[in-house]
């Protein structure tokens, strides 16, 4: 049995509280064996007198588990203050996130559940990347695109673009990338959720679908087309659909995933369902990467209240993937 990597995340934030909560609850929930790449004095500064110990090997990991929680550790810039971003934390910040993706990748870790990282910090020492998919993605150092999927309850969302304004969504829906996109969630709900037939549902741009060019041509001109390509491939692809009445209850029994054209299209419905239960998953990456669907939580840092249960989920869910893949 490979254990599961956690990376650090942002030390000023939440996620060492969520790591030891999840040490915690590990035999109620029924969690997989993990290890943290962190900094122990800073876990033991958080006073939730838990049994931490340093193991040098991801191996290690699976005895130690059952007694403690095991860290691999690694230097701090300094002693993080909760709640307040430092830029000198920021390499600690990428070296727990590139270690543990080497440890996947090496075949040591089962996967990587990736604590909240907050970019502002890591800009600051020159972090190039977009996002933290986009860097797990570079470290695995093949021609692979990564894909956000959200996941919670009955419903799991992509969008097709994510962190771009609104005003140019419409000129970034193309062919091309609803092609890229719809094939690597067929792959991927095969090979990770073990779905032999992926249902995808394509929602509309345009309010109601554009109505036949009516609201906009976008639908009528490249989603609509796209889709009967799709289809004519042999995926299982329909729309595209009005996205307000995509998500209720009975909608979503006809469909295994949703793709919307937007970001706040496919989250918006996912986090009104389940706003504390969500996980960030990337397709489309050789190794298995989750995340909880929040972030950092500056504001409540070192208050022992942070909700557990999205990070919880993102453990399970990386554990179902590897045990498809397996």
């Amino acid at each position: 049995m490979k254990p599961l990597a956690i990376t650090m995340g942002d030390p000023a934030g939440i996620g060492g509280e969520l790591t030891i909560k999840a040490w915690k609850m590990a035999a109620q929930e029924n969690l997989p064996p993990f290890f943290a790449v962190d900094n122990i004095e800073r876990l033991k500064a958080l006073n939730f007198d838990v049994p931490i110990e340093e193991i040098t090997h991801p191996q290690q990991a699976v005895d130690v588990f059952k007694r403690a929680l095991p860290v691999i550790n690694i230097d701090l810039g300094e002693m993080p203050t909760l709640g307040q971003l430092s830029s000198k934390n920021g390499q600690a910040v990428i070296t727990s996130i590139e270690k543990s993706v080497a440890f996947a990748l090496d075949g040591e870790a089962a996967g990587v559940v990736t604590n909240p990282i907050h970019k502002a910090a890591l800009y600051d020492i020159g972090f190039e990347h977009p996002g933290h998919t986009e860097f797990v993605a570079a470290l695995c150092g093949k021609d692979e695109t990564p894909i956000m999927m959200l996941a919670a309850k009955d419903l799991r969302v992509v969008p097709l673009t994510v962190h771009i304004p609104l005003k140019d969504v419409p000129s970034a829906v193309t062919e091309e990338l609803i092609f890229e996109k719809v094939r690597i969630i067929h792959q991927s709900l095969k090979k990770d959720f073990g779905l032999e037939d992926p249902r995808i549902a394509v929602a509309g741009l345009n309010p109601h679908a554009g109505e036949d060019g009516k609201i906009g041509l976008e639908d009528r001109d490249v989603v609509a087309p796209t889709v009967k390509k799709l289809i004519a491939e042999g995926l299982n692809v329909t729309g595209p659909h009005p996205a307000d009445t995509l998500f209720h209850a009975e909608a979503r029994e006809h469909y295994d995933i949703a793709l919307g054209m937007y970001h706040d299209q496919a989250l918006i419905p996912l986090k009104t369902l389940d706003f504390h239960g969500g996980v960030n998953v990337t397709l489309g990456l050789s190794v298995v990467r989750t995340s909880p669907d929040h972030g950092t939580a500056l504001n409540i840092a070192g208050q022992g209240i942070a909700n557990p249960q999205s990070f919880l989920n993102a453990i399970k869910m990386a554990d179902e993937i590897v045990q498809h893949r397996r």
